[in-house]
């Protein structure tokens, strides 16, 4: 009965403290570990989680298991089982059979800070090869300009600059400035060359947040979506064999097939194999007339 007392007693800041919602069943977070190219977003993902539960202290090794008070040195093993079993639900496979074995969390934190958070150029490149080689491509201009946001971040996390108090930091910051409104501008789609052209004749150039609310009032005055209105290549053929298809008729005043062309696809006349429509496909409505038809 003092055992229940005492816990339930512990403030909701103590580290100790479990809120019925922390058990090992409630993933801490949805991102998987799945080695160096993704350890600083996960490790980031879960600090952010375990510090909104107060519970960073389990995994740095700053929350000490009490040895001379039974009832909170059972409650430490407790939320270390709860910590553990969160670390262990947020690691790939592969991983977990490394580390299911373990007993402390701050254990398993550790190693796998030593194994995974190495920076080498393979990562770097990766992550700035993403940059350069995004674009909008149809996609709504939130998406890009967000997704291209999130690797701007990334890089930043694995690249630091030395901190410097001279002008030259000034100098760094245009530039890095200048070089996100460059790649920002250069993966939009098409349909924004005019108000890319206007933007890189100001002066001086605007930071690419500017650029993003000037080309996101361009869509909302615009009001279509770019991946509503983007031709689909199937489309376009039926559309231009369809109009073929038709001048030929006109031509021949609808006398029929031409009987000296055959398809060595389907075998029939009218037409040859790089006009079959077995091979092209058949455009919208088509009625096939029988084995004798031109398609």
């Amino acid at each position: 009965m003092g055992e229940v007392t005492l816990i339930t007693k512990l403030d909701f800041g103590d580290p100790l403290y479990l809120h019925p919602s922390d058990t090992s069943a409630t993933p801490l977070i949805t991102l998987k570990l799945k080695g160096t190219e993704n350890y600083k977003i996960w490790s980031r993902s879960v600090l952010l989680a375990l510090e909104t539960k107060n519970k960073v202290g389990f995994v740095d090794g700053t929350c000490i298991k009490n040895t001379t008070d039974e009832v909170l040195s059972k409650q430490w093993d407790r939320c270390n089982s709860v910590v553990l079993s969160w670390l262990l639900g947020s690691i790939a496979d592969e991983l977990y059979h490394g580390q299911i074995f373990s007993e402390n969390a701050s254990t398993v934190w550790t190693e796998l800070k030593e194994t995974y958070d190495k920076i080498d150029g393979s990562v770097i490149f990766n992550v700035h090869h993403k940059i350069n080689s995004l674009k909008q491509n149809g996609s709504s201009l939130s998406e890009y300009y967000h997704g291209l946001n999130a690797l701007w971040k990334q890089y930043d996390s694995l690249v630091v600059i030395p901190t410097c108090v001279c002008a030259a930091a000034t100098h760094i910051a245009d530039h890095n400035k200048t070089l996100k409104l460059m790649q920002f501008l250069m993966g939009l789609d098409d349909c924004y060359v005019s108000v890319r052209s206007n933007l890189l004749l100001r002066d001086p150039l605007p930071d690419v947040k500017t650029a993003y609310a000037v080309v996101s009032r361009e869509e909302s005055h615009r009001g279509f979506s770019n991946k509503d209105t983007t031709p689909k290549p199937q489309t376009s053929a039926f559309i231009a064999q369809t109009s073929n298809q038709r001048f030929q008729n006109n031509n021949g005043h609808n006398k029929g097939p031409n009987t000296n062309l055959k398809c060595k696809k389907c075998s029939k006349l009218g037409h040859t194999i790089e006009r079959c429509y077995e091979i092209i496909g058949y455009p919208p409505g088509f009625k096939r007339n029988g084995p004798n038809s031109s398609n």
